[in-house]
C-alpha cells in the first residue's frame, strides 16, 4: 500500500521533480509538435504528445523524485483561452494527470506521487494596472475550478499552486481547489506556494511573513517557496517560517538566479551545486518537509538532491 502523501512528509523529507518547461525547450519540437501549430503551448502537449511528456515524468522518478507535477501550469482556463482551448480545461487537467498517474504506476515497488499544477493566470488581481488588473476576482476563481476539477478526476494526489506573484490570486486559486473538492467529492491536500524576489517579496510588495499569515489558516497543509531565485536568497524566509513550528514547508527553487544571456534567461547552478547549497535546509529545518526544483533544473539536479535525502536518511535510521 502507498503511504498517504501527508503521512509520507511526516514519514521522511518528499522529493518532487524538476523543470517541465526546460525540458520540453531541450527536446527541440517544431511548430507541428503542439496543437494546431501553436509552439509554446506547453499544456497541449498532453493531447498530441503525450509520449514526451511520459519520457520527462519518466526521467524525473529514475533520478529519485518521489513525485512528479503534471504538465498543467498554464492549465487554467484564462491561460488556456489565449490558446483558444479555454472550453477543453478539465479534459487537458484529467488527461495531465493521468499521464503522470501511468508513469508512477511503472514504480509500484516505492511510494510515488502525483501533484497537480496550479499556475498563475496571468492576471494581478491586487493590481490597479489597467491591463494586469482587470479581471475580478470571482473571474480568478473561476479560471482554477475546471482545472482542479480535471486534476482531481485524473487522480492527483495533492494540489500545488505555484509560482504566484500576488498573494489575493493564491487566496483564490485556494478557494477554488475546495469549491473543486465539493463539486467532484474528493478531498486531497493543498499546497500554497508564493513566489519571492531575491530581497524576500513577491511582485507586488508582499514579503513573506504577510504572505503566511494571509493564507495559513485558509486549509492549506503546506506552505511553500518555489521559482525566482536560487536557495541563497530564500534561506531568510525559510529560518523564518521554520521558527514559526507550524505549517510543513516545501523548497523549490531555481538553478540559481536566472542571468540573461542573449534575450534567455539562463541558469547555472549545476546540480552539485544547488543540492549542496539545499543541504542545510534539508538537514537542520525540522519543518522543510519537501524540497524539488524549478526553472533551470534537471533530472542531474534531482539526482543530487536524492542522495543528499538518502545520507540524512541513513543517518536518521543509524
Amino acid at each position: 500500500m502507498t503511504l498517504p502523501f501527508l503521512k509520507a512528509i511526516q514519514d521522511h523529507v518528499v522529493l518532487f521533480d524538476g523543470a517541465m518547461g526546460t525540458q520540453i525547450q531541450s527536446s527541440n519540437l517544431c511548430p507541428q509538435d503542439f496543437p494546431n501549430n501553436m509552439e509554446g503551448f506547453n499544456d497541449g502537449l498532453v493531447l498530441n504528445n503525450p509520449e514526451l511528456i511520459k519520457r520527462i515524468h519518466r526521467s524525473y522518478l529514475a533520478a529519485g523524485a518521489d513525485c512528479v507535477e503534471t504538465n498543467t501550469f498554464g492549465g487554467n482556463i484564462l491561460k488556456l483561452s489565449e490558446y483558444g482551448f479555454e472550453e477543453r480545461t478539465f479534459e487537458i487537467n484529467k488527461k495531465s494527470a493521468e499521464l503522470a498517474r501511468d508513469v508512477c504506476n511503472e514504480y509500484s515497488f516505492r511510494d510515488k506521487y502525483v501533484i497537480g499544477s496550479l499556475g498563475p493566470t496571468g492576471f494581478l488581481p491586487s493590481s490597479n494596472d489597467p491591463d494586469l488588473g482587470k479581471k475580478s476576482p470571482d473571474e480568478i476563481k473561476e479560471a482554477f475550478v475546471p482545472q482542479c476539477e480535471g486534476l482531481l478526476k485524473g487522480g492527483v494526489d495533492a494540489l500545488l499552486i505555484e509560482t504566484s506573484q500576488d498573494i489575493l490570486e493564491v487566496k483564490l486559486a485556494i478557494e477554488a481547489c475546495f469549491t473543486a473538492m465539493l463539486h467532484i467529492g474528493k478531498t486531497v491536500p493543498v499546497i500554497g506556494n508564493v513566489t519571492l524576489d531575491q530581497y524576500g517579496k513577491m511582485l507586488l510588495g508582499t514579503n513573506v511573513q504577510a504572505a503566511y499569515t494571509t493564507i495559513c489558516d485558509m486549509g492549506i497543509s503546506l506552505f511553500g517557496l518555489n521559482c525566482s531565485t536560487g536557495p541563497v536568497e530564500m534561506k531568510p524566509s525559510i529560518i523564518w517560517l521554520n521558527e514559526q513550528a507550524d505549517l510543513p514547508i516545501l523548497v523549490v527553487p531555481n538553478a540559481g538566479m536566472p542571468e540573461n544571456v542573449n534575450g534567455r534567461a539562463i541558469y547555472k547552478l549545476s546540480p552539485g551545486g544547488m543540492a549542496s547549497e539545499m543541504k542545510e535546509f534539508i538537514t537542520n529545518y525540522e519543518f522543510v518537509r519537501i524540497v524539488g526544483g524549478c526553472c533551470g533544473t534537471s533530472p542531474a539536479h534531482i539526482l543530487e538532491l536524492r542522495h543528499i535525502i538518502d545520507e540524512k536518511n541513513e543517518k536518521n535510521m543509524g
